[in-house]
């Protein structure tokens, strides 16, 4: 490697990585996915050095194993259970599972190919590698981090001054963070100042929340919901938050309960999101479309079923910066707990542009699965037609129901 070790630690991954990585591990061990990676940017290549660079950081990445401190500090976890804990004693990374090339225009495809349990962990690093190694060997890195300080500290100089109030947030970056170095420097400094009426809880970085003493937050993302909902090839994909909602619940009851909306669209989530699940979940996540109208929906929806959504939370998490959440803090004030993540935006910030990367979820059990989210562009399924086919799947339950 030419660059420090960038992945120091198995902890250093998302929450959500840990709640997914439990629910998986005891009711679908067999379940086989495949991972498509894409970068979004245009213009952006990735030099044969570049390439080099990230093969080996992920080899090194899949030489680390989980230290019985850091299982200690899992196992404190309420809703995990020590049958998951000693799995993961067991745990390692395989590198087999990784696919890595680039063509001649410096286009850069990952791959990875396994049992969902060992493709699932293997996604929030390899992005956090892919951004580290392109920022430090494509630009002059002491200038990054020079401007992403001067940044850091505006925002925190806004939130302590009250120009933006955003309640309750969390740092959610790892997966396109400029650097290991930037994003703890984040996290510290948030953890450490005074940000007026606005309250920072925590990270979805384990290993930081762990090194800082606060809160790990993440529970679901769309991989649960895709694979539950559409790697059984018996089950109707228009009933992929059913089963993924029902599958949940019967991991963790009312622990650890913030459902993702989008997987397949918020609509069709909410015809499967009735009395019961509505109650035992705490809360909700946006994560695309207009974040306004998707909070109003979901205040309506509550209301419709007699459930105070004063008593809910609602997490919005879909390209955030200060001023985005001081705005839609302010329209739900009152009406319901608001809380952030914030991801990009605060490990991110710097003089160049951030990479916009993505590592999903493309194939399970052998069968193409998709997402279908409330705004165009953010699917990544190979397959147009059984795209097609889900869309015609969920607009005759729309119809029809």
């Amino acid at each position: 490697m030419e660059l420090d070790r960038i992945i120091t630690s198995l902890l250093e991954t998302d929450m959500y990585k840990f709640s997914m990585g439990q629910a998986i591990y005891h009711q679908f061990p067999s379940y086989k996915t495949t991972w498509s990676f894409r970068c979004r940017n245009e213009d952006v290549k990735f030099s044969k050095r570049m390439v080099e660079e990230i093969k080996a950081q992920i080899r090194a990445y899949c030489d680390l194993r989980f230290t019985e401190e850091e299982l200690t500090y899992l196992d404190a976890i309420k809703w995990i259970k020590g049958s998951y804990i000693d799995f993961l004693r067991l745990w390692k990374p395989r590198y087999e599972d990784f696919e890595i090339t680039s063509d001649e225009d410096g286009v850069l495809s990952i791959e990875t190919r396994g049992t969902w349990l060992n493709t699932s962990m293997y996604e929030i690093p390899t992005l956090a590698i892919v951004n580290e190694v392109y920022f430090r060997m494509n630009y002059n890195y002491d200038e990054l981090i020079e401007s992403f300080s001067s940044k850091l500290q505006e925002k925190i100089d806004w939130l302590r001054t009250g120009k933006y109030e955003i309640s309750s947030f969390s740092e959610f970056g790892m997966r396109r963070r400029l650097s290991a170095e930037a994003q703890e420097m984040a996290v510290r400094a948030l953890a450490d100042a005074d940000l007026g009426n606005s309250h920072f809880v925590g990270t979805s970085n384990v290993y930081l929340a762990m090194k800082y003493n606060l809160t790990p937050v993440g529970t679901m993302a769309h991989e649960w919901i895709m694979c539950v909902g559409q790697g059984n090839h018996k089950h109707n994909p228009a009933y992929s938050n059913w089963y993924a909602l029902r599958d949940w619940v019967d991991e963790y009851g009312v622990l650890n309960g913030t459902a993702l909306t989008d997987a397949i669209t918020t609509d069709c989530f909410l015809r499967d999101f009735q009395l019961t699940y509505s109650t035992l979940f705490s809360g909700v996540r946006h994560d695309s479309g207009d974040p306004i109208e998707w909070g109003e929906k979901m205040i309506k929806h509550y209301e419709s079923l007699g459930i105070d959504p004063k008593q809910k939370t609602l997490l919005f998490s879909d390209s955030l910066n200060f001023e985005k959440a001081d705005q839609i803090f302010k329209h739900f004030k009152g009406r319901a707990k608001v809380a952030f993540g914030i991801g990009t935006y605060i490990a991110n910030d710097t003089c160049v542009p951030p990479l916009n990367i993505v590592m999903k979820t493309t194939r399970c059990n052998g069968q193409d699965v998709a997402k279908i989210s409330d705004v165009s562009g953010k699917g990544m399924c190979k397959n147009p037609d059984y795209v097609k086919y889900l869309q015609r799947c969920i607009d005759w339950r729309m119809q029809h129901e």
